[in-house]
């Protein structure tokens, strides 16, 4: 199959593409079948060559952290694309159905080329959340744990992605990395018709929130609710029950939400981690982060539904 730098979406190269010109035809959800065997190609690999790239493929440009948007578009097509650029970045699948979706990691910024701009992924995901957590969100922490792990944390050597799964490999050491999701709890205290709602010392936000924490190790995730509501509040709480749980790609984590009911203790707050908390009554919340953006906003409007 020819490479990318020569795959300019023409119409007569998409043409000659479906037709199978370059040795391979088009067999429908997306697979190549070779024409000379007949053979359904196997499922590409996880980091891609230029080589493994497709007409139908989608991208998401990823460039010193930002996503380049322009208007309401993140997902790129090819011949949309300066496909030099691509080669230069790296190209990591995100997804493989009936279109595939791969992030590029790019060196060189081509926000301005495409007349659009640099975005976070966190404030692309006030415009559709659910779809820009299955997409972008996705995509941002594939490209965290392909740019950190670039050389072995043992011996330093290069590492090379592995054919068979998602993990780059250190050969001489056989280490094998793997993309890492940091466990988190997220919890809502309860006491009698109010709940306890927060806002960060670390973030610069106008939104009361949950409290929430890192699973330590050898934690359970209900001991982190008892621990980190304790540290950071001063209270103790009982009844703990978890509800449901939600992929948060800054940069990996995955938010496990609980709810908890109010056992004793006064207000005393963790200075470096909490700026303000209070107890509040359902029916009068201060600004809180939305149910369709986080699992935060998702607690809290559950348990007004079920007072």
């Amino acid at each position: 199959m020819k490479r990318l730098h020569i795959l300019r979406a023409s119409p007569s190269l998409m043409r000659k593409a479906r037709k199978g010109v370059f040795g391979f035809r088009w067999i429908g959800d997306s697979k190549l079948q070779n024409k000379s065997t007949g053979i359904n190609m196997p499922s590409r690999p996880n980091v891609l060559s230029p080589s493994d790239i497709r007409i139908d493929d989608r991208y998401i440009l990823f460039y010193d952290g930002s996503v380049i948007v322009k208007g309401a578009k993140y997902v790129w097509e090819l011949g949309d694309l300066d496909p030099t650029a691509l080669v230069e970045g790296a190209l990591i699948l995100v997804a493989d159905a009936e279109e595939g979706l791969i992030a590029v990691d790019l060196q060189r910024d081509l926000s301005t080329d495409l007349t659009a701009s640099l975005v976070s992924v966190r404030t692309l995901l006030r415009t559709e959340p659910e779809l820009v957590l299955r997409t972008a969100g996705r995509a941002n922490q594939l490209v965290e744990w392909y740019q950190q792990h670039q050389y072995c944390g043992k011996c330093g050597e290069k590492t090379t992605p592995r054919s068979t799964e998602r993990a780059l490999e250190c050969v001489p050491c056989n280490r094998h990395y793997f993309p890492r999701i940091n466990p988190c709890v997220i919890v809502l205290v309860k006491r009698n018709e109010e709940v306890l709602l927060a806002k960060s010392a670390r973030f610069n936000s106008d939104f009361y929130s949950c409290l929430a924490g890192f699973i330590e190790v050898g934690e359970t995730p209900e001991e982190t609710v008892e621990r980190e509501v304790y540290e950071e509040v001063g209270l103790l709480v009982k009844s703990v029950r978890y509800v449901f749980s939600q992929s948060w790609p800054f940069p990996s984590q995955l938010m496990l939400g609980f709810i908890a009911e109010y056992k004793s203790g006064e207000l005393a707050l963790q200075a470096d981690e909490i700026a303000e908390a209070a107890w509040y009554k359902l029916d009068q919340l201060p600004n809180i982060p939305s149910a369709a953006v986080s699992v935060a906003g998702r607690l809290i409007e559950y348990v007004n539904q079920n007072k």
